[in-house]
C-alpha cells in the first residue's frame, strides 16, 4: 500500500474542518435528493468505499471528485471564484507592502518645505 503523502500528514487544522465540512455538505445534498451511497457513487464514477471517504473529508480524495459531486449538485460553477485573484488579500497586502518599500522616501525637512511653500500666497502675472 503507498504511503501518505507528506502534505496530507500535516494538513493545517482549518483545512482539514474545512474539507469535513465540505464532505457534510455534499452528505446532505445526496440524502436530500433520496439517493443512495450506491447511486451516487456510480453517478460520480467511484466505489463506496471512495464516496464515503469524501463525504468524511478525507484530503486523499482527489479534487476532481469533489468537483464532479459539486457538478451533480449544480454548484461547480462556484469553484473558480475560491481562488479568484481578485479577493486574494494575502497577494494584495504583499503588493502594498512591496509598493512602500518602493516609493521614495522624502525627509522631514523636504516635506516641511514642500508645504511651507504651497502655503505662500502666489505672485500673480502682469499683463
Amino acid at each position: 500500500m503507498p504511503s501518505t503523502p507528506q502534505a496530507l500528514q500535516t494538513l493545517p487544522p482549518a483545512t482539514a474542518q474545512a474539507l469535513r465540512g465540505l464532505g457534510e455538505n455534499l452528505a446532505i445534498a445526496r440524502v436530500r435528493r433520496r439517493e443512495s451511497q450506491r447511486t451516487w457513487a456510480k453517478r460520480l464514477g467511484i466505489s463506496v468505499p471512495t464516496l464515503i471517504r469524501m463525504e468524511r473529508g478525507d484530503p486523499g480524495v482527489s479534487v476532481g471528485i469533489y468537483a464532479t459531486a459539486l457538478w451533480l449538485i449544480g454548484r461547480v460553477a462556484s469553484l473558480p471564484g475560491i481562488a479568484d485573484p481578485a479577493v486574494d488579500k494575502g497577494a494584495l497586502e504583499s503588493e502594498v507592502r512591496g509598493a512602500v518599500r518602493r516609493r521614495a522616501v522624502r525627509s522631514a525637512a523636504s516635506v516641511e518645505a514642500r508645504l511651507a511653500r504651497a502655503a505662500q500666497p502666489k505672485k500673480e502675472a502682469k499683463s
